[in-house]
């Protein structure tokens, strides 16, 4: 496979990365054209056919795939390869009341493995370290990823589990864990656990901290390295499909590297669509290249991001970019799980058995992790003459969010001229 695990697909040319992804691009909007009727009927419908892509630039005829599609065609519509092929479904919160469905192949797996082995060399990971995954259910298809991705570099792994993160620092400590994988939430959230337990940086062996499922500040990094006596490193990836690690940071720290002999990128204007100039921010689209069994064709994925025209001391070819923290859409984004606000009011309606007339869904700051927080105006289908029946209900659909979605929910009830009527 071009770029496979030899890491040549780093440090290709320029006339020689443009050669490999032309003939990339032209193999997966053929597979995706023949096998997916979504495709094969968008392609026709912008009279277009696999056979008129012959430049790099003609992605830009092709019609975006965004994430309202995944949910429309639950569960196989837009599986690319007999399911006797593929070997691993997974499953993430979707638009509105549906799942988004992606599986893998064996040689998607295989390719994955390699793409996350690859950043983890990258961040330094070798045979010699431990290595401890700490992510939110949410992220669990992530967590298997990069189990394998380090078991390919031969370092000891302790996988993703469902342990308090008071029994995680507990394991970091007592198993000498030197790399650690966790979002930058989580990495906080730790710190300041440590510390509140009265336990020296020093008498942990961490040294290694890889930040994943969302952008994290040079602030917020630097506090983290100083507290933990750690270096950071940032990944890049997709929680509904396909994976981690599409781009990661070498050890010059200035951007990330996507991984080009896999995915095609573009940085587009968010309102127009039309490419921005190098430096400039907008939203990152993406096309898979080697995906056998899911194809994605100019992914929208509401990512901000800005182009680093610039050469990389490490001397990779790989284009980098900066991930920047907001987003061009309304997503709400909690432990690199990607949120709708109308996922969130369809489940209530479901928990509840009615639509609520006043609902308001946001972020909150809890210690050093963000929740999921839904206040309910306060309304005669909620009333109870036994005030135990409310609360069981308030702890109910706080179970069933945190079941849905796999991150902290807080549920509240609130006076009803206090919140919105509908998602706010």
């Amino acid at each position: 496979m071009s770029g496979g695990g030899n890491g040549n697909g780093e440090w290709l040319t320029p006339a020689e990365r443009r050669q490999q992804q032309l003939e990339q691009l032209q193999i997966s909007c053929n597979r995706a054209y023949k096998n997916v009727p979504f495709y094969r009927n968008r392609f026709q419908a912008a009279d277009l056919s696999p056979q008129d892509i012959r430049a790099l630039e003609d992605v830009r005829r092709l019609p975006f795939t965004e994430r309202r599609h995944f949910g429309e065609h639950y569960p196989y519509g837009l599986f690319a390869v007999p399911l006797r092929d593929i070997v691993r479904i997974h499953t993430a919160p979707g638009t509105g009341g549906s799942l988004t469905v992606s599986g893998y192949t064996a040689r998607d797996l295989r390719m994955w493995k390699e793409m996350v082995a690859r950043a983890l060399k990258a961040a330094g990971v070798t045979a010699d370290d431990i290595l401890q995954i700490v992510l939110h259910p949410g992220l669990a298809n992530w967590g298997r990823d990069y189990k394998d991705g380090a078991e390919a570099l031969q370092a000891s792994v302790i996988p993703l589990n469902a342990l308090h993160i008071s029994k995680q620092i507990m394991v970091l400590r007592d198993y000498k864990t030197s790399v650690l994988i966790t979002t930058p939430s989580s990495a906080v959230q730790i710190q300041e656990l440590l510390f509140s337990a009265d336990i020296n940086p020093n008498e942990i062996s961490l040294k290694t901290l890889v930040l994943v499922g969302e952008p994290a500040s040079r602030e917020v990094r630097k506090a983290i390295e100083e507290h933990l006596h750690v270096t950071t490193w940032q990944h890049y990836g997709l929680s509904e499909v396909p994976g981690p690690a599409v781009a990661y940071e070498c050890d010059g720290h200035e951007g990330l590297h996507v991984s080009e002999d896999h995915f095609l990128v573009e940085v587009l204007d968010p309102q127009t669509l039309e490419p921005v100039p190098d430096g400039e921010s907008g939203e990152l689209v993406l096309t898979s290249l080697t995906i056998q069994a899911f194809p994605l064709i100019r992914f929208r994925t509401g990512d901000r991001v800005r182009v680093l025209a610039e050469g990389c001391s490490c001397g990779r070819t790989l284009r980098r970019l900066e991930w920047l923290p907001d987003r061009v859409d309304g997503l709400l984004v909690i432990q690199g799980v990607k949120i709708q606000k109308d996922q969130v009011v369809v489940r209530v309606a479901q928990t509840l058995g009615f639509s609520p007339e006043r609902v308001s869904v946001h972020l909150v700051q809890q210690g050093g992790y963000k929740a999921l927080e839904v206040q309910l105006g306060m309304e005669e289908r909620l009333f109870s003459d036994e005030i135990k029946e409310l609360e069981r209900l308030v702890r109910k659909t706080a179970f069933e969010l945190r079941q849905e979605f796999g991150v902290p929910v807080e549920v509240r009830l609130l006076e009803a001229p206090s919140v919105a009527p509908g998602a706010s």
